[in-house]
């Protein structure tokens, strides 16, 4: 695998970007633009779903989101909609690069990137496709099921009364991160955390309060259905204690066919996310079925959640 430094521009900022390719590439390939999730930096899930990718015949963008890594843009905001922007900001870059197969260009999403990439997508005809894995499709009905009572309690009075602190100095308060994203409440993502992610430079540096309130406004489900007639592909751990597989449900039910949702039996948030890992070599076989265009005529196995009906075949 080989990486092209690839950076792009997003609302003014310089958004820090590789390309990874396979060997002697010249293209036009097609190519995945890989969001990541809350606090994530390309060198952590962009750039493992590069290492399985390019031996398949990918290119693959890594990046930080402006503000983390080694991007431009304020420390500590943490913005899906502004996230969303910069995944379009990598669309035009792509779109101009003869590297890549302007007609192929795909969105992968991980985790609060999944509904990222569903918000960019729903208005953006050049993206052909969209999976999101263990993606969100409302902010605030995700972060209330990672609280108790007193901690959701709390984090609304702070952001409440952030917003005034804001108006009245033009800055935020600076917290951690796992005061809006409670990480406790999932064992195993709790563990791989600290054991794994806290490798990255930078990662669990403070974000601000705006940042939570700005989650809680963050629905991506209500531009899912915008999607069509492009193929959705939705992968969810069917024990995530983090995102709720109810969050894949509500964007499955919000969406149009083509979808297809899939459930990882037995596979929590993110515990399985190694590269040797039986899990994530499961689910890289499915994002290549389904760019590729062989998902299965049936989709047998495919979960549409309660009170949805079966879905219908990619095209």
């Amino acid at each position: 695998m080989t990486r092209k430094q690839l950076p792009f521009f997003s609302s003014g900022a310089r958004v820090d970007a590789d390309l990874h390719l396979p060997p002697g590439a010249t293209g036009p390939l097609p190519v995945v633009v890989v969001a990541s999730g809350y606090g994530g930096l390309k060198v952590i899930h962009p750039e493992r779903f590069a290492r399985a990718l390019v031996p398949l015949g990918y290119a693959v963008l890594a990046f930080d989101y402006r503000g983390f890594g080694a991007s431009e843009g304020e420390r500590g905001r943490l913005a899906p909609q502004d996230w969303v922007d910069d995944v379009r900001a990598a669309v035009d870059r792509l779109a101009a690069c003869d590297l890549v197969d302007p007609h192929r260009i795909f969105l992968l999403g991980w985790g609060l990137g999944g509904g990222v990439v569903v918000a960019e997508a729903a208005d953006d005809p050049r993206v052909a496709a969209v999976a999101a894995v263990n993606g969100i499709g409302d902010g605030a009905r995700s972060v209330r099921g990672m609280h108790d009572e007193r901690s959701w309690t709390s984090l609304l009075e702070r952001i409440d009364g952030d917003r005034g602190r804001r108006a009245e100095l033009g800055r935020s308060e600076i917290t951690s991160p796992w005061d809006i994203v409670r990480l406790d409440r999932d064992t195993g993502t709790d563990g791989y955390v600290s054991s794994e992610l806290y490798r990255a430079p930078g990662f669990g540096s403070g974000v601000s309060l705006e940042s939570g309130d700005l989650l809680l406004r963050f629905r991506p489900e209500l531009a899912a259905a915008r999607i069509a007639p492009r193929p959705l592909l939705l992968v969810h751990g069917a024990r995530n204690g983090l995102h709720s597989p109810e969050e894949a449900y509500s964007l499955y039910a919000c969406a149009r066919e083509p979808k297809r949702l899939e459930l990882i039996e037995g596979a929590g948030h993110t515990e399985w996310m190694h590269d040797d890992h039986p899990t994530f070599a499961h689910l890289v076989r499915l994002l290549d079925d389904f760019y590729a265009g062989r998902s299965s005529a049936t989709l047998a196995g495919s979960h549409p959640g309660p009170g949805t009906e079966a879905s219908n075949s990619f095209v």
